[in-house]
C-alpha cells in the first residue's frame, strides 16, 4: 500500500463510522488494498482495524432488523461465508463521506449514478455490494460496539479524538491504523 504520508489538520470534532469490506472482496487482497487506498486518499483516519469471520449468530444479531425479510437468509449466509475486514474510521462528517465513497447500496444504481464509487467498481450484486457503512451516529455507535466490543467510543472522544484532530498522524501499514507521530515515526 502506498503511503499518503503524514496528515496534519486542525478542524472540527471528528466523527466515527464503521466501514466493513465484505467477504468476496476480502478474498481478493489486491482489491482490499485498493479500497484502503481510496479511504486514505479521502483523508480518513483508521482508528481500529481487524479481520474477522462471523458465525450465523453474529450475523443474526447484526441484521436482526431484517429477520423475516426475503433476503435475510441470503445476507446472513453471505456475511458468514468468509473473513471480513472491519475498520473504525474517523474524519469530519465521516458517516456521510464514507457513504458517498461507497455509493448506492444497489450495485446497478451505483454503476449508473456513481460509477467511480466503491460499490460500482467492486460490487457484484445487491447483497455482494463490496462494503458496509453506518448510516447515522446512532447506528455507528451500535455497529462499532458489535464489531469492536473492546472499543469504548466515549473514552476515545474524551482521550484520543483531540490528538487525531490536532496532531500529526501517520498511517502504519504494519498495524493497519493511524498513529500519532513523534519525529516522523510511528508511535503507539
Amino acid at each position: 500500500m502506498t503511503s499518503v504520508g503524514v496528515v496534519k489538520r486542525a478542524a472540527n470534532v471528528l466523527e466515527l463510522t464503521l466501514a466493513v469490506i465484505k467477504p468476496d472482496v476480502v478474498a481478493q487482497p489486491l482489491k482490499v488494498q485498493e479500497i484502503k487506498e481510496i479511504i486514505l486518499q479521502n483523508n480518513f483516519y483508521f482508528i481500529h482495524s481487524k479481520i474477522l469471520t462471523w458465525s450465523k449468530e453474529d450475523a443474526g444479531k447484526f441484521y436482526a432488523e431484517h429477520k423475516g425479510k426475503f433476503f435475510y437468509n441470503r445476507l446472513v449466509g453471505y456475511m458468514t461465508s468468509g473473513p471480513m475486514s472491519a475498520h473504525i474510521l474517523a474524519r469530519e462528517n465521516a458517516i456521510a463521506h464514507w457513504r458517498n465513497l461507497m455509493g448506492p447500496t444497489k450495485v446497478f444504481r451505483a454503476r449508473d449514478l456513481a460509477p467511480d464509487s466503491i460499490r460500482a467498481r467492486y460490487g457484484l450484486t445487491d447483497t455482494r455490494n463490496a462494503t458496509h457503512g453506518s448510516d447515522s451516529p446512532e447506528s455507528a455507535r451500535r455497529e462499532i460496539s458489535i464489531f469492536f466490543p473492546e472499543f469504548n467510543m466515549d473514552e476515545w472522544y474524551r482521550n484520543e479524538e483531540c490528538n487525531f484532530r490536532n496532531k500529526t498522524c501517520k498511517f502504519c501499514s504494519d498495524k493497519d491504523i493511524h498513529v500519532i507521530t513523534d519525529n516522523d515515526g510511528c508511535t503507539s
